[in-house]
C-alpha cells in the first residue's frame, strides 16, 4: 500500500478505491458525533465509520449534509448489528441504515460480529444487496480464522474488508497473513487502545525522535503494515493531530520494535464469545 497523504486510497479486491485513513465513531452520539464528523471532514478525512449499534447514523448523516460535501467525496462504512442478523432482517437493517444516514447507498457494509448460526445467512443478504448495485463493497468485522473459514465455505463473494481489533498488543499475525493471501484488506478498530498507547515507553521514545505523540506513531505503524485505520475521537484537536502522520516514516527497526509489543491482549470483546 502506497502511503501518500490523508486523501490517499487503497484498492479493494473488487476494484473500489477506499481511503486507508478515517474517523471511527463508536460511543459518539448526537451533537458530539456530528461535531466530530464536521471536524474530521474539515481536516481532510474522507472515510467515516459507523454502525447501527452506535446509534449515531442519523447524526452522522446530518453532519455530512450540513458540511455540504458531495456524496461521492465521502466514503461511508456502516454495519449490521447482531440482533438484526439473518437474511431478511439484514435486508431491512440495511435499508434502515441508509434512511438514517440520508443516503441512497453505503460505500461499505459489514457484518459487525460473527454471530453463531446467523452470519452466513447475513452474508448472503449482503451479497444480494451488492449484486443489486446498492452497495459499493461488502465486508466483515471481528472475524477470526475459524469464522472466516466457515464464511468462505458458503460465500460467493470474498469479503473486501475484515475490520478487527488491531494494535501493538494484539497484532494477530496469522489472521493478517490469511487475509492478505485472500485479498481481504484489514482495518484496525481501537488502534490507540482506548488511550493506553500513551502509557507505553517505547512509543513515547520513538515519538520524540519525530516530534510525534504515541498515537501518531501507532497510526503510522498501522499504515506501514498495510493496515487501514480509523481512530476515534470527539476532540477537534485530537482529530487534527491523529491525521498528522504523513510527514514522517518509521524505520524497519522501529517497526520491529513495535511489533515486539504484541502479547495477544484484547481490550474489546472476544469474537469467540459471540
Amino acid at each position: 500500500m502506497t502511503i501518500t497523504g490523508i486523501n490517499g486510497k487503497t484498492k479493494l479486491n473488487n476494484g473500489v478505491e477506499m481511503p486507508y485513513f478515517g474517523l471511527g465513531t463508536w460511543q459518539l452520539t448526537g451533537d458530539e458525533a456530528s461535531k466530530a464528523v464536521c471536524s474530521a471532514i474539515d481536516y481532510g478525512y474522507r472515510l467515516i465509520d459507523t454502525a447501527a449499534f452506535y446509534n449515531n447514523e442519523e447524526a452522522i448523516g446530518r453532519a455530512i449534509k450540513e458540511f455540504n460535501v458531495t456524496r461521492n467525496e465521502i466514503f461511508i462504512t456502516t454495519k449490521v448489528w447482531n440482533t438484526d442478523q439473518g437474511y431478511d432482517q439484514t435486508l431491512r437493517a440495511y435499508d434502515k441504515s441508509c434512511h438514517l444516514l440520508g443516503v441512497d447507498y453505503a460505500d461499505l457494509y459489514l457484518v459487525h460480529w460473527p454471530v453463531t448460526g446467523k452470519f452466513t445467512d447475513t452474508w448472503k443478504a449482503l451479497e444480494k444487496i451488492y449484486k443489486e448495485g446498492r452497495l459499493r463493497a461488502i465486508g466483515i468485522s471481528n472475524f477470526l480464522q475459524v469464522h472466516l473459514d466457515k464464511l468462505l465455505d458458503k460465500a460467493e463473494i470474498i469479503p473486501a474488508i475484515n475490520q478487527i481489533e488491531f494494535h501493538p498488543h494484539l497484532i494477530q499475525s496469522e489472521l493478517l497473513k490469511t487475509c492478505k493471501h485472500l485479498g481481504i484488506k484489514v482495518q484496525a478498530w481501537s488502534p490507540i487502545m482506548q488511550g493506553r498507547v500513551f502509557d507505553i515507553p517505547l512509543l513515547k521514545e520513538v515519538g520524540k525522535k519525530y516530534d510525534k505523540n504515541a498515537a501518531q506513531v501507532v497510526l503510522r505503524w498501522d499504515l506501514q503494515r498495510g493496515v487501514l485505520t480509523i481512530p476515534k475521537s470527539a476532540s477537534r484537536a485530537h482529530i487534527k493531530t491523529n491525521a498528522e502522520i504523513f510527514d514522517f516514516q518509521l524505520t524497519e527497526e522501529e517497526m520491529s520494535q513495535i511489533n515486539s509489543l504484541d502479547c495477544n491482549l484484547r481490550y474489546g470483546y472476544d469474537p469467540m464469545l459471540v
